[in-house]
């Protein structure tokens, strides 16, 4: 019997092709050009994603001002500027593309563009300075012991450093870049958070937490909230930090390296695993790489398939502990609500709005919810020649959260919030009474006192 057609706008469940990194053909540079045009061309006949970012626009706009209006006179080296704009969030496969796989036409951009970078990395194409600001665990290492100099040096409102350091690295005088600390997550939590003895899931549930890179150096209280909220519940956790998930090292195409981390860290959770605890992921772009992109990466890998597993988002986690133990009493109203940004990387986990989720079950407080891409996107937002796409990018996300004039503003992703909080002082013209920032988790465990 034949094949039954595809269905457009059908409901079989969409899937992704694990990623031929260990291929060599996966990184022959005229074959991925080949593909390229044949996935644009079906872009160009359907033209949905048009406002999702700045890489489709770029791309109609080379096929309409062309020769011929067609993708046929667009020059293959013009596919790197619908590249530059890419931020691999995931949206165009996620929410607009009728035509992903199982549909014929195979439509996946954000790993075709994936495979473009490598192809062009191992053609020799390396941009240094991204390489560098990629290296998260050194940088972090290195600015631990002088983070107030780090601060100071690295402030926007230090305009002549920031103006040499725009000369230099090319890193954008406007973009604000993430602090570190003296103290990171990793040494705050060297001792566990005792469990509440009267919490509703003492004994049942046991969780490790994934610190990241950013939470660990740059964004520790939200480990510490972490820790704490579980450790009201009952849960026994405990903080791990191997290394980097290496989204950085992804976004730059560097898949051998983003391999061998998968497998660093999927062996140092190994043990924890057997003994039947989660593992708690405390940024959505990480566990975007534990849940989907390793797995795609390396199918094989019995460790690497456990971790994916056994991985939830920090407020994934409280909400299902939430639905089957209960929450210990204690919470308090969030005076003002709270605007949740629900970052591009924790969508593309399909797991719902669960950080909102999760604010809901405080008493007593509004908690509006802003579904539009920030225009982030790790090193994108910071470097001069892509900072000014993320701005306007982010607008209307900053637009939308400037209407809903909460107290708090928080996201999933913590780059996000930070840029959509910049942003919000162009949108409202004022620098005063801007909304406190956060990450949800942040925000939760001060409803119970607890940071």
């Amino acid at each position: 019997m034949a094949d039954s057609p595809a269905r457009e706008g059908s409901l079989d469940a969409p899937f992704r092709h694990p990623i031929a990194w260990q291929d060599e053909a996966y990184y022959d540079l005229a074959a991925v050009e080949k593909e390229m045009e044949r996935q644009f061309d079906v872009c160009h006949t359907c033209r949905r994603c048009f406002n999702l970012c700045d890489s489709f626009p770029r791309l109609f706009d080379l096929i309409d001002e062309s020769k011929t209006g067609e993708l046929d006179s667009v020059a293959k080296s013009d596919y790197a500027k619908v590249d530059e704009a890419c931020t691999l969030c995931d949206m165009c496969f996620l929410t607009k593309c009728p035509y992903v796989p199982p549909h014929p036409f195979d439509i996946d951009i954000p790993h075709l563009i994936l495979r473009y970078r490598a192809a062009k990395r191992r053609a020799g194409e390396v941009q240094f300075i991204r390489e560098q600001l990629g290296e998260t665990d050194r940088n972090g290492k290195l600015a631990k012991p002088v983070a107030r100099l780090a601060n100071w040096a690295t402030a926007r409102k230090n305009t002549p450093l920031r103006k040499l350091l725009e000369a230099i690295a090319q890193i954008d005088a406007e973009a604000e870049l993430p602090k570190y600390h003296g103290k990171t997550a990793t040494d705050r939590l060297k001792v566990p958070v005792p469990p509440n003895p009267a919490g509703p899931a003492v004994g049942q549930r046991k969780a490790v937490l994934y610190a990241t890179c950013f939470v660990d150096y740059n964004q520790p209280d939200t480990a510490v909230a972490a820790a704490r909220v579980l450790a009201l519940q009952g849960v026994q956790a405990e903080l791990l930090y191997p290394e980097c998930c290496g989204m950085p090292q992804l976004e730059a195409g560097d898949l051998a390296d983003v391999a061998g981390k998968a497998e660093r860290i999927a062996k140092a959770f190994a043990p924890y695993i057997d003994q039947g605890y989660e593992v708690i992921a405390l940024t959505a772009s990480c566990g975007l790489m534990m849940k989907f992109e390793w797995p795609l990466m390396l199918p094989d890998n019995h460790a690497v398939l456990r971790l994916a597993a056994a991985t939830r988002d920090i407020s994934e986690y409280v909400v299902d502990i939430a639905k089957v133990h209960g929450l210990a009493p204690g919470l308090s109203p969030v005076a003002g609500g709270v605007t949740v940004h629900h970052a591009c990387h924790a969508r593309a986990q399909n797991m719902g709005q669960k950080s909102a989720e999760m604010l809901r079950l405080i008493p007593d407080t509004a908690v509006e919810v802003v579904e539009r891409c920030s225009g982030h996107g790790g090193t994108f937002g910071v470097m001069k020649a892509t900072h000014s796409v993320a701005r306007k990018v982010g607008r209307p996300a900053a637009r939308a959260v400037a209407q809903k004039a909460s107290a708090e503003l928080c996201s999933d992703c913590p780059l996000a919030c930070k840029h959509l909080g910049q942003l919000l002082i162009v949108e409202t013209g004022t620098d005063q009474a801007q909304p406190r920032q956060s990450h949800p988790i942040e925000i939760f465990a001060r409803a119970y006192g607890a940071l």
